[in-house]
């Protein structure tokens, strides 16, 4: 269910967070400290596994300062899966809004759906060979050597060498524009379920909608298509047949009770600014005390199954420039031990940002001139005069930390963008220096909004 390679140490985990995002050392340590912890839980002693319960933590800081980022990475490190939410979405049981029970569900389906691609690759190849079998049969049939037919031993060898000849051509490529005519499924034959009666709940509608779907017949309509289109979808449709749908959703649900995080963003939002008695404090107290329950650990229904919440890690994020986190429900406060204040990003910070990390925005731009033959690169002054740039709007007109840079960026390079490839054609090199950035982004300078 967890392998032990896809649990790193808490160093090996800052490592990796730090490929991609630039400073927050607390809130890394401490991120680390929480995934490696569930590997520690699942190998401790059975009579404690249950008792040991995750450390959730809330993160403050202001906008782009990297509190999604941490939380998103960490979850691609442990393949773990991972749900973004904004808490001022929810509404409280009884008004018209998302409930907070749909953030567990959707866990589960991200849960489903990394099993299902894990399973999909075990028995590709398994499906490969079916597939093969399939497009040969459509392009040259097998002949059957029986009494109904006039087919003799010598017809027999020459459909198999030929047959063969056409397998090594489909292995070579030599067949992918060649049009051949596939048999696939269309769906079920009813779109859509009603059910009279009184009010049900969505999880019991989905269940009575798949239930009934599949007891209805599967259609099936035949299409020609290129080889290379075929190939495709048949092995879609053969994976999906190879692959125990039962055991997916076994191991889904163990997946996201075991190692899924949950990141609940803009919880200020739901913080009671004041000690009011009315008003809008009410309903956003109301979403705290819905909150509680999952968050303490509660058993949640989804289409797949019974799903518990006590092992899920709650990663939760807020600016907290209105309110405080101490205007939180004691209660919810008590469910997130961990701590971290964010530091704002300095001109320094963002000079590394736009040249360390893995997925820097020069790395992205240079990868999507690179894709029309023009070669881009940066001078070092040049990006520390987009670094001050950045910052100095920042500080004058509203902080939005990293984010600044996409718009900066975006300034900087968008007549490039434009011109390529019929004013700047393939294997042209552009060098973005210190002059070309302080005379493109001059009109941004002097309007900053």
């Amino acid at each position: 269910m967890l392998e032990e390679n896809k649990y790193l140490t808490p160093k090996q985990i800052v490592e990796e967070l730090d490929k991609y995002i630039i400073g927050q050392k607390e809130a890394k340590r401490n991120v680390a400290i929480a995934l490696r912890n569930r590997w520690r839980r699942l190998s401790a002693r059975p009579d404690m596994q249950k008792e040991i319960m995750p450390n959730n933590i809330l993160m403050i800081g202001s906008t782009g300062i990297g509190k999604t980022e941490i939380a998103r990475r960490l979850a691609k490190i442990a393949d773990a899966p991972f749900v973004k939410v904004e808490a001022s979405k929810f509404t409280e049981v009884g008004y018209v809004g998302r409930d907070v029970e749909s953030m567990v569900r959707d866990l589960v389906e991200q849960a489903v759906s990394l099993v299902k691609t894990q399973k999909k690759e075990e028995v590709k190849v398994k499906a490969s060979t079916i597939v093969e079998d399939m497009i040969l049969d459509a392009l040259i049939p097998p002949l059957k050597n029986k009494n109904d037919y006039e087919a003799n031993n010598v017809d027999l060898e020459l459909n198999e060498k030929t047959r063969e000849r056409f397998r090594e051509k489909l292995r070579n490529g030599e067949l992918e524009d060649r049009k051949i005519e596939i048999e696939i499924e269309n769906g079920n034959s009813s779109s859509s379920v009603g059910v009279v009666g009184g009010a049900i709940d969505e999880i019991s509608m989905m269940n009575i909608q798949e239930m009934i779907n599949g007891m209805m017949p599967k259609r099936t309509k035949k299409r020609k298509l290129p080889i290379a289109e075929a190939r495709k979808i048949l092995i879609e449709e053969e994976t999906s047949k190879l692959i125990d749908m039962d055991e997916v959703k076994l191991l889904a649900i163990q997946k996201a009770e075991n190692a899924g995080i949950i990141f609940i963003d803009e919880i200020d939002k739901i913080a009671s600014s004041s000690k009011g008695t009315g008003g809008p404090d009410v309903s956003r107290e109301g979403v705290q005390r819905d909150l509680l329950p999952i968050v303490e650990g509660s058993a949640v229904n989804t289409k797949y199954g019974v799903t518990n919440t006590d092992h899920i890690l709650f990663v939760a994020a807020g600016a907290f420039h209105v309110s405080k986190p101490s205007d939180l429900i004691p209660e919810l406060q008590g469910r997130f031990p961990i701590r971290v204040e964010l530091e704002s990003l300095s001109k320094g910070d963002f000079y590394k940002i736009l040249k360390m990390p893995k997925n820097a925005l020069t790395k992205q731009y240079q990868a999507l001139l690179e894709s029309e033959g023009v070669e881009l690169t940066f001078s070092d002054d040049a990006l520390e005069e987009i670094a001050e740039i950045a910052f100095q709007i920042n500080t004058e007109v509203e902080n939005i930390g990293a984010r600044r840079l996409h718009t900066v960026m975006s300034h900087l390079l968008n007549e490039f963008l434009f011109d390529v490839p019929d004013v700047i054609v393939p294997n042209s090199k552009l060098i973005v220096n210190k002059d070309m950035v302080k005379n493109r982004l001059s009109s941004l300078v002097k309007n900053r909004d």
